[in-house]
């Protein structure tokens, strides 16, 4: 443990931090954990987060030892409606923690908040530096949300939120609006901004009169929600979490090195190797377009085929020499028309007897 000193910088790092690290909870948090007193460090229960600590240092927090620092990991989680985004509930409501997979850490946290009628994509990381970053309004990602709004707007009804709007004395940043689409008597619009205000879309739609009735939140970043099903948690790669987070260990596309394809010993390289000229006299070709070896769906007509004609130079059904054979009735569609929505047509067959040639 050591102290504040004038003459040198303090080593080890700051106490809250460690205990971010090791997924305890955010720095702020935290610091609001040591000034109550349940952190402790050598036996000293400490009241104050000035204080840095080094990897021999005993932490205890509520009286057990935290664990050791876990490698930054992130997840994607798509949020349904009806559950909070915090571990305890006062009014014993669902949390978005209750179902969680087992195999996830214990202790997670969210990078930010969904209400509990809002909906989408949620980050759930195990590194309170990992969520300080993410959720800074400096780091400039674009959080991007869905809206379905009760009413019939104009696009220049969402100019003065395009400019910045204040609500209640917060003033909110200027957001990207689209008007996407009215559908009967709501209208879907896409919202973007850098920050994440409590209820700062909801609040800021009421402020120019407008009700929402729906709110997805579609991206984080480079984040996706994609086509994650609701209460469906994957895990980001962890190459993807340190490139995009810029964390230790990552390096940048430039500087990497090109996979190489490992060859067998005294195998020639590509340029090394004799040029193909055909293959031996009666070899097989699967697919390719030498002459006399069987071609399995090409269009040559000087080998076998397998889509379903005749052998080249016999007449088809329609009486015409090479014509192909859909083994189907006469007056079947082959594919779907604008009379037909069954997939039995697609075979040919109908669906019926098949009524092609006896093979």
């Amino acid at each position: 443990m050591s102290n504040d000193s004038p003459k040198s910088a303090p080593s080890g790092d700051r106490i809250a931090k460690v205990l971010a690290r090791a997924g305890v909870a955010s720095r702020r948090e935290a610091e609001r954990m040591i000034e109550a007193g349940r952190v402790s460090v050598n036996g000293k229960v400490l009241s104050s987060p000035a204080l840095n600590v080094s990897p021999n240092d005993r932490i205890l927090v509520d009286n057990k030892p935290i664990a050791e620092r876990e490698p930054e990991r992130l997840w994607l989680y798509h949020k349904p409606t009806g559950k909070v985004t915090t571990h305890k509930d006062e009014k014993d409501r669902a949390t978005i923690f209750d179902d969680l997979p087992d195999n996830m850490p214990k202790h997670v946290m969210t990078v930010g908040r969904l209400d509990l009628n809002s909906e989408g994509l949620l980050l759930l990381t195990n590194d309170g530096d990992v969520k300080r970053k993410l959720e800074l309004p400096s780091t400039g990602w674009v959080r991007k949300y869905r809206v379905r709004v009760n009413g019939r707007p104009t696009d220049e009804r969402f100019q003065p939120l395009r400019d910045g709007i204040t609500v209640d004395g917060e003033h909110f940043a200027p957001m990207d609006i689209t008007l996407d689409r009215q559908q009967g008597a709501n209208a879907w619009v896409t919202v973007a901004l850098r920050e994440g205000k409590n209820r700062e879309i909801r609040r800021a739609m009421e402020a120019i009169d407008l009700r929402v009735n729906r709110l997805i939140r579609v991206s984080y970043g480079p984040f996706q929600l994609g086509d994650l099903k609701p209460d469906a948690v994957e895990e980001v790669r962890r190459r993807v979490v340190r490139d995009q987070l810029g964390l230790d260990g990552a390096v940048a596309p430039e500087t990497r090195k090109t996979p190489q394809r490992r060859r067998k010993p005294n195998q020639a390289a590509p340029s090394d190797r004799p040029a193909f000229k055909g293959g031996p006299k009666g070899a097989p070709h699967k697919g390719g377009p030498y002459q006399g070896g069987p071609n399995k769906g090409g269009s040559r007509s000087d080998g076998p085929q397998k889509s379903g004609g005749l052998k080249s130079g016999k007449p088809g059904r329609s009486g015409k020499p090479g014509a192909p054979n859909t083994g189907g009735r006469k007056g079947v569609m082959t594919d779907f028309d604008s009379n037909n929505t069954s997939s039995r047509g697609r075979r040919g067959n109908g669906g019926g007897r098949k009524s092609g040639p006896k093979r």
